[in-house]
């Protein structure tokens, strides 16, 4: 069993960042990939990014390439989501999974956190 708690999350203004962090406990989290989602209000919940369990891998959304990072700290079983530029359609409860294999898609993730909510105002 492996649990997740996100944080970092918050009111910010167009252009401005927060970095989420998502810690882990229970059994390593190493061996995971991981994940970051969103969901927005009246949305379905969407990828944003993904990290190998080495972290030497990264994928991203098309919306989000080039303004959020996603990177881990394997000896503070620990993830992160850097995002710089944030814009209002950004504005959403974010939430961090892990996962056995390297995957987009919501369903393939086993662990989820309770989410962290990003505001973003115009």
């Amino acid at each position: 069993q492996v649990q997740l708690v996100e944080s970092g999350g918050g009111v910010v203004e167009a252009g401005g960042a927060l970095r989420l962090s998502c810690a882990a406990s229970g059994r390593t989290v190493s061996s995971y990939a991981m994940g970051w989602f969103r969901q927005g209000p009246g949305k379905e919940r969407e990828f944003v990014a993904r990290v190998s369990s080495t972290g030497s891998r990264t994928n991203y959304a098309d919306f989000v390439k080039g303004r959020f990072t996603i990177s881990r700290d394997n000896a503070k079983d620990t993830v992160y989501l850097q995002m710089n530029s944030l814009q209002p359609e950004d504005t959403a409860v974010y939430y961090c999974a892990a996962t056995t294999r390297l995957e987009e898609r919501p369903e393939k993730y086993v662990y989820w956190g309770q989410g962290t909510q990003v505001t973003v105002s115009s």
